[in-house]
Order: structure tokens, then C-alpha cells, then sequence
């Protein structure tokens, strides 16, 4: 007995010196948002710039919106726009009868073409590092066999029993990690018309969200959680603290989930992982991680209504992606899939594209942080709005990067850095020289542009640097739409 007590003390003793080597990088985080945005955002997403957001469910049936407008709020829409005879209204009810309800759409939402592995290699093409799909929108519907879902509802309502009758969600976590991605999940906190929602908002948060959303993340292990239908309550009336707190320290993947700031009215650009922008202007730097997402046109999910004339084209994606970069943010880009379960042409021509772009310029992409200024602009009349909110709100790509005039100022370049290295990104071919200003190099800083053989001159005028852009010929130049000149050794 006694040496039982011996062999306990000595293991406790030791224990006292080991413990804090073993335990230190799993630090304990408590339910309070001071404690929780102490926790430093997964490096992994920081380096990756570039996700892919998924928009698919019910909603894929109709396909339509006024156009401008999200296709993904049709349910919400035509009940809103019912007493006023809106253009919502007015569309489903020639096309369906005032007296088709929405959950009528779900036995077509078949995915009968669906095809997770396809998606997937879609995705690795187009340089993508993460995907982040909807596992369920406001209207309630689960991509995954959520019985809270259909308790709650009081009817089938997730897509194992009603309407393809296949985990969608499952089968693309599984196809996407067998490529190499990263995969994560839009989930949102409210229902417009969940039964226990309406009745009561504390109920359905503790009978209803915590343990759907317990389930949905034990289950796939997503290792991003974008929260969105946060608007309606603080994030108190959420339990957003003791949720998130439970996700970083208990769950499946507690040491590698990273969060957005959509958990509470009262979170936006004040709590969470990393901060959001939707269609918006983006942040001024990487002082904080941040994300700009956004579809291909104007509406999230699948829209009819869209015109080629709506959808950016792939230069503008891809100069909104080096843009957004430069700031120290990462691009969201979404696709709608129809519901068939295919993804349109267009869109996924836009993510090949995009992806060819990467294959030459990836290096001044990924793993990038902002330098000390994000453009350099050629000498004239600035937009008196300011380069970012106006870049980003209207992404006027002609304008802002085309050919300077007396009175008005363009992009002449983007700036991305990597340790000492700085990644100079032309919108447009420079032509013989291209000036980068205000920039300390060494004596051993070489020049030389990405996907390009050619040894590379330059020379250095005070604090700027002159580079002799290499004559190439049209089957030598690396790629279309952006250029990159990489320069090493700066201080």
C-alpha cells in the first residue's frame, strides 16, 4: 500500500513540472467574448486568401429573384411581398397558385445529377484552399439528416428525408477533404417560420440550435463556421459565449475552427475570428483577419433572372481577389448550384479561370500578408470617395485600372508581401518599364516576374526602383489579366 502511495506522489510530482509544457497550447477559453477573441485566429485560413461559398437547398427549385436580389430568400420574399402584391408575389403566384406554399418545393429539390466529387475537383482547379457550404439557410431545410430539424418543423425537412434523399452535405465534406481542401459550413442561427422560433425565441435556441448545431459540427468536423441570421438578438439571447465556448474547447476540431462575427447584433466587426464584409468595401488591412464575400453576380443562390450582363467577368474576379489580398483579406467567392445539382458552366468557367490565374501567380497569393501601402497609383485626380470603398462597393475594374487620362489617377500596381519579399501585381501590361516607388532594397535584391524565364534588369533612382519588363512574345507571356514581379530583399 505504501509503495502504491509512493508511485501516486512521485506521478503527481512530476505531473506539476510536465503539465504546463502539454497543456500550453490548449488553452482553456471561457464563455465571454473578452476570453474568446483572445484566441488567435488558425493560421491555416489566414494563409489561404481564397474559399469557395456554397448556396444550394430548397430555394434552387425556383431559382428566381427580382433581379438584383438574393434567390435564397424567395421564401421570405413572396410572404412579405403577398399583401402588397409585390413582383415576388406576383411571380409565384402566376407560376405556382397562391396556393402552392413553399415546403411544396422540396420533393423536386431531387440532385439527381449531383455529383460531390465533381464539385470537389472543380474546386481544387480553381485554386481554391477552403469550401464553406450551407448546411442550412433561414429557411430551416438541413443538408444533412437533422432530426432537430424535423422535430421542430413537425415534418421531414433536411435532405435524407425529403426531396434527393442523400446527405449532400456529408458527401461533399468527405469528397473535398479526398482533394486536400479544407471544408466548412454557412449555418444559420434563426428560421423565418420555424414553428418553436415563433413561439418561443429562448426555447428554440436551447431545444432547437444548440443541439442541432452540436450535431452538424460533431458529425463533419467543419474547420470554418460561417454564423449568419445573427441580426434578430444579441448574442447574449443567442448564448453565442457559452456555444463558441464549447466549439473551441470540447469539440472535434476546437484547435483548428475558425469563426466569423455573425453570432449577435451586437458582434459584427467586434467579435469572432475574423471579420465580414458581404458586397461590401472590404477593410483597410490585415490588422485583423477579415473576409469579403460574395457571388459571381448579384444573388447567392441560383437566380434565373441573371443575365451574362450581371455576372463579373473573369478578370474582374480575379483583380477583386489581388485587391482584396493587397488589404490582407480573403476572397469568399460563391457559387449557386441548380437543383438538379449542377453547377451552371458560367460559374464554373469563372473558377477554372481564376484558377489558371493561380497556377502561374499563386506565390503572390497565398501565405501573403498587406505591405506597408496596398497600391500604387499613377499621378492624377484620385476618386474623391477614396480608392477602397469605391473599388469595392462598385469593383468599376475599366475604370480604376484602364488607361490614365490628365485629370484621373489608375492602378498602376497591387502589393502583397512574404518575409522579404515583395510581389508587385500589374493590372495591366506595364509596357518597357514599370516604377515602383518608395522602396528600400538591398544590394543582393533580384527581379523576376512569376511563370516567366527571363532574367530581369533593373536599376535604382533614390527611394524608387526601376524594372525592365522583359519583351515577350504573346506565346511567352504566363498568363492574361495580371502580372507579377517578384522582388526579393527588400528591407
Amino acid at each position: 500500500m505504501k509503495r502504491w502511495i509512493c508511485v501516486v506522489a512521485v506521478v503527481c510530482l512530476v505531473s506539476l513540472f510536465v503539465r504546463p509544457a502539454v497543456c500550453g497550447a490548449a488553452e482553456k477559453y471561457e464563455p465571454k467574448w473578452e476570453s474568446l477573441d483572445s484566441r488567435p485566429t488558425p493560421s491555416w485560413w489566414v494563409d489561404a486568401k481564397f474559399g469557395i461559398f456554397i448556396h444550394w437547398g430548397v430555394y434552387a427549385v425556383p431559382a428566381w429573384s427580382v433581379r438584383g436580389q438574393y434567390s435564397e430568400w424567395y421564401w421570405n420574399n413572396i410572404t412579405n411581398d403577398r399583401a402588397k402584391n409585390g413582383p415576388w408575389w406576383q411571380y409565384h403566384k402566376k407560376t405556382y397558385g397562391e396556393d402552392f406554399p413553399y415546403g411544396e418545393f422540396a420533393p423536386s429539390f431531387k440532385a439527381e445529377l449531383y455529383d460531390p466529387n465533381q464539385w470537389a475537383e472543380v474546386f481544387l482547379r480553381s485554386g481554391a484552399k477552403y469550401v464553406v457550404a450551407t448546411s442550412k439557410h433561414h429557411d430551416g431545410y438541413c443538408m444533412w439528416p437533422s432530426q432537430e430539424a424535423n422535430r421542430s418543423w413537425g415534418r421531414p425537412w433536411n435532405s435524407v428525408d425529403i426531396g434527393p434523399g442523400r446527405d449532400l452535405l456529408g458527401e461533399l465534406t468527405t469528397a473535398v477533404r479526398a482533394k486536400g481542401l479544407r471544408m466548412g459550413i454557412y449555418y444559420s442561427l434563426y428560421e423565418w417560420y420555424n414553428p418553436l422560433w415563433l413561439a418561443d425565441r429562448a426555447l428554440f435556441v436551447e431545444k432547437h440550435t444548440f443541439p442541432q448545431f452540436k450535431d452538424v459540427v460533431t458529425r463533419y468536423k467543419p474547420e470554418v463556421i460561417f454564423s449568419d441570421g445573427e441580426w434578430d438578438m444579441p448574442s447574449k439571447d443567442w448564448r453565442s459565449e457559452e456555444l463558441l465556448a464549447w466549439l473551441v474547447n470540447e469539440s472535434p476540431v476546437k484547435d483548428s475552427v475558425v469563426i466569423n462575427d455573425r453570432w449577435g447584433q451586437d458582434c459584427r466587426h467586434k467579435h469572432g475570428g475574423y471579420f465580414t464584409t458581404e458586397y461590401g468595401a472590404g477593410l483597410a488591412s490585415g490588422a485583423h483577419p477579415w473576409e469579403e464575400n460574395r457571388g459571381m453576380g448579384f444573388s447567392y443562390g441560383y437566380s434565373r433572372t441573371e443575365p451574362l450582363a450581371d455576372y463579373r467577368s473573369a478578370r474582374e474576379l480575379i483583380l477583386m481577389l489581388i485587391d482584396i489580398v493587397s488589404r490582407g483579406g480573403n476572397l469568399l467567392l460563391d457559387i449557386g448550384p441548380a437543383a438538379d445539382g449542377t453547377i451552371p458552366v458560367i460559374m464554373e468557367e469563372r473558377l477554372v479561370q481564376i484558377g489558371d490565374w493561380l497556377k502561374v501567380n499563386g506565390e503572390a497569393i497565398y501565405g501573403t500578408r498587406n505591405w506597408k501601402r496596398t497600391t500604387q497609383w499613377t499621378e492624377g485626380k484620385r476618386p474623391e470617395v477614396g480608392y477602397g470603398k469605391e473599388f469595392m462597393a462598385k469593383y468599376d475594374i475599366a475604370e480604376l485600372t484602364g488607361k490614365p487620362t490628365a485629370d484621373k489617377a489608375v492602378i498602376e500596381a497591387f502589393f502583397t508581401t512574404k518575409d522579404d519579399t515583395l510581389y508587385v501585381i500589374t493590372p495591366r501590361w506595364p509596357g518597357e518599364k514599370l516604377v515602383v516607388k518608395d522602396i528600400a532594397v538591398s544590394s543582393n535584391t533580384t527581379v523576376t516576374m512569376l511563370g516567366a524565364a527571363q532574367s530581369i534588369r533593373w536599376d535604382r533612382l533614390g527611394s524608387d526602383l526601376t524594372i525592365q519588363v522583359p519583351a515577350l512574345s504573346v506565346d511567352d507571356v504566363p498568363c492574361q489579366y495580371a502580372y507579377v514581379f517578384k522582388i526579393t530583399g527588400v528591407k
